[in-house]
């Protein structure tokens, strides 16, 4: 039986199976986002906040203490440099984004130059380039490895390009390849606007999107350096901008995001707010600061996430060394991530989109081939993002079966 045969036959038995699979997107599993449930009610009746606030009123455009300092644990920030938004940090980074564009933030409007740029780590995270091409970006490739951005390449294009204005950065458990950047690589981000050092009319920004802060599943659990420290002894602050948000940890649609920068940029940022709302929900920042102890029940709470997302990664972890891992040629690699939401696996360029179509036809569903580059096009065709937390244990074995018999059946019929 030639290899192709074999694989025809295993992918066929799958077919006959009538599986419905899904590893798209980075969903918390119900199992997780039951561990939240005490929310509600976990107010008792009392909506006034430390500081004298009646959360169930208008007002509060920085949000309430608490949750201040629940955004500040999550960061590693001071308090009064955070504010709290509502249910999605993805809105405070499409807000901050189109203030950086048209009105500009501590600096002139980014795209007053029809070529302005941004920096897009690659394999990265299709809603940030998303909104950075709606908005009027372009976007320039630069690749990633277990340490980070190439900073070579960054520095290289910020120093010697004046329409390169932004870095994108998923700093700890990067979507999608779980890697979180090393301590060189976060000094030297931290250094990136000083580059530009004498130009105020060429300003250039990292925005840092910290959303797998504390979505930790295995140890040893990287450490990630402080930015924020890091930026202060850089004189950079003003060109920081910092997200956080516990979508991830408490209720998925219904959590609190939050942005952070210096105190110059912030209230800059906090002026524009002003314009389109008189103060997000404080009634549930108030509830998720008070569950999970404005931070100090982060660890703890954690933990029970990390139990319950830890099995799923092993279980695909052992399915790809088992069905992909000595292969002799080597047709895939794959990351192994300690935290986060995502597995990055690699097949031989130009497969990824037949792999991703075979398992659709036998009823797997997966990230379209080439999301996680921008405008969804990578130019090996050969990366896919897999996302094993919403589906169960047993699920994500049959799903990684079926996968990794896609990835050999295409390779096969090459």
């Amino acid at each position: 039986m030639t290899k192709l045969t074999e694989f025809s036959r295993k992918y066929e038995e799958f077919k006959s199976r009538n599986l419905t699979l899904n590893l798209v997107r980075g969903k918390p599993g119900s199992d997780q986002i039951q561990l939240s449930n005490n929310l509600d009610g976990v107010l008792e009746g009392n909506y006034i906040s430390i500081d004298g606030t009646d959360t169930r009123n208008y007002g509060g455009l920085r949000g309430t203490p608490e949750a201040r300092e629940l955004g500040a644990a999550l960061l590693g920030i001071p308090s009064e440099r955070v504010i709290a938004g509502g249910n999605s940090s993805l809105h405070l980074m499409y807000m901050a984004l189109e203030l950086l564009a048209h009105r500009g933030l501590v600096g002139p409007p980014l795209l007053r130059n029809s070529n302005a740029s941004a920096i897009c780590p690659v394999p990265g995270y299709d809603r940030h380039f998303s909104m950075t091409e709606y908005l009027g970006f372009k976007m320039l490739n630069v690749p990633m490895d277990a340490s980070g951005p190439d900073m070579d390449a960054v520095e290289t294009r910020v120093q010697n390009d004046i329409n390169t204005s932004l870095l994108w950065c998923v700093p700890r458990h990067s979507n999608p390849t779980g890697y979180t950047y090393s301590d060189e690589t976060v000094a030297r981000i931290a250094a990136l606007p000083n580059l530009r050092r004498g130009q105020p009319d060429n300003p250039f920004y990292v925005l840092w999107d910290n959303a797998y802060a504390v979505h930790d599943f295995k140890e040893p659990a990287p450490k990630l350096a402080n930015l924020d420290e890091l930026a202060a002894a850089q004189g950079t602050e003003d060109r920081i901008v910092q997200f956080a948000s516990t979508s991830k940890i408490t209720f998925a649609g219904a959590g609190v995001g939050f942005i952070s920068s210096s105190s110059t940029l912030l209230a800059d940022f906090e002026g524009h707010l002003g314009m389109r709302t008189v103060g997000f929900d404080k009634v549930n920042q108030l509830r998720q600061a008070r569950f999970l102890q404005n931070g100090k029940g982060l660890n703890a709470h954690m933990k029970k996430q990390g139990a319950i997302i830890g099995p799923k990664f092993e279980v695909a972890q052992f399915v790809l060394a088992k069905e992909l891992g000595n292969l002799d040629p080597q047709i895939a690699s794959w990351t192994e991530p300690t935290g986060g939401y995502f597995i990055s696996l690699d097949v031989p360029n130009g497969n990824a989109k037949r792999v991703v179509e075979v398992a659709k036809e036998a009823g797997l569903a997966l990230t379209p081939a080439g999301a996680t580059f921008p405008y969804g096009r990578d130019p090996n065709d050969a990366n896919i993002r897999i996302a094993p937390t919403f589906a169960s244990v047993d699920e994500v074995q049959i799903a990684m079966e079926l996968l990794t018999t896609c990835v050999r059946l295409v390779h096969a019929s090459t």
